[in-house]
């Protein structure tokens, strides 16, 4: 795949963010994103879509069975946390010395 427009976002690996739509929608508590996969547009964040995974038998785990795990969220349905404002924030960028750095539209802070 080409990366001359590879997408770019504002939630990196880390984030404090809360999920504004889907089943597990909770916009009052921050959870964390685990990892990010921009060329998919989608992350996986801590504890949100829960979904079943049926394992075979193997060496490691010679019973086999049923786990849980997190599966990923399309990026659109989270937003990031401002920790100063203890609310979502949307996010804008801006240039100092060369580098992007994340600013918070509801109190003007920079997100760490």
């Amino acid at each position: 795949m080409s990366t001359r427009f590879k997408p770019k976002f504002n939630i990196k690996k880390g984030d404090q963010v809360v999920v504004i739509s889907g089943n597990d929608k909770n916009r009052t508590t921050p959870r964390q994103v685990l990892a990010v996969y921009p060329l998919k547009s989608r992350i996986l964040v801590e504890g949100v879509n829960i979904a079943t995974k049926h394992l075979k038998p193997n060496a490691k785990n010679p019973q086999g069975g049923i786990v849980k795990e997190e599966a990923t969220i399309h990026i659109s349905n989270v937003q990031l946390w401002d920790a100063k404002a203890k609310a979502p924030s949307r996010v804008r960028l801006e240039r100092k010395e060369g580098k992007a750095i994340r600013i918070s539209k509801k109190t003007g802070q920079e997100i760490k």
